[in-house]
């Protein structure tokens, strides 16, 4: 599946089509400004959005997907704002029981879901459960998710293990670390992609994307699509990737 080049970019070169894909889906808020909506329109448009991506992702041959959908800052936002956020994850996990099942995609949820609602925690499970055998592209959704949260999870349950004598503390290195994340299993992303314009990673996904390619976008995530995905993968497909090397 990834990695082979299945399509021509707009300048005539193949495509080489990441194994595993990361977005921070920002600028969901600016979208409704500029459109005269309210913030929740533009969530609402952001997850239309995200259906989207999800079946071209599977179509190009993408084998993980990750995606930051709500992050452990983001509790800072208004209660009107956190209550249609919360509305929208309601009715969107139910319907993608469907589009996942109808793509062979399989949903992981990474980040700390003890925080949600009993009913968001127990759709966020029947999403996982529904999907587990499944066998065509993983699809990971980051809710209430920050990358030092999980970091800090990770190693105060390595320091236990280690302290309870399941490993020495010689044994630790970055392969052990790695068992301990929330995305264990789970390659490092090869490219990580940004829409809206800001220059920065929102604590996504520290450790994982030492070495990924990233691409800023201006595109408002509810008007990112196929082409503009495209363009992401032709960007990276002109790069030369050393991981530290020559």
């Amino acid at each position: 599946m990834g990695n082979n080049n299945i399509e021509i970019d707009s300048a005539g070169g193949d495509l080489k089509i990441p194994r595993h894909i990361a977005i921070i889906l920002d600028g969901n808020g600016r979208w409704a400004k500029s459109r005269n909506l309210p913030r929740a329109a533009g969530h609402k448009a952001g997850c239309e959005t995200l259906e989207g991506i999800v079946e071209d992702c599977v179509r190009l041959g993408v084998e993980y997907l990750t995606v930051y959908g709500f992050s452990t800052e983001n509790w800072k936002r208004s209660e009107q704002e956190i209550s249609a956020l919360m509305a929208l994850f309601r009715f969107y996990m139910v319907k993608l029981v469907k589009v996942a099942n109808d793509n062979n995609v399989k949903v992981r949820m990474i980040g700390d879901k003890s925080r949600f609602d009993a009913d968001i925690r127990q759709g966020i499970d029947k999403l996982i459960l529904s999907t587990k055998d499944n066998t065509g592209m993983t699809f990971t959704f980051a809710v209430n998710y920050g990358s030092r949260d999980e970091l800090t999870r990770a190693f105060k349950k390595l320091m236990s293990d280690c302290f309870n004598g399941k490993f020495e503390i010689e044994d630790v290195n970055s392969g052990l670390i790695d068992n301990y994340l929330d995305t264990a299993g789970i390659p490092d992303p090869d490219l990580l992609i940004r829409t809206s314009g800001e220059l920065r990673i929102s604590n996504f996904l520290l450790w994982q994307i030492a070495y990924s390619e990233i691409y800023v976008t201006d595109t408002y995530w509810p008007d990112f699509n196929k082409a503009e995905l495209i363009k992401a993968i032709a960007e990276y497909s002109r790069r030369e990737r050393r991981f530290g090397g020559r």
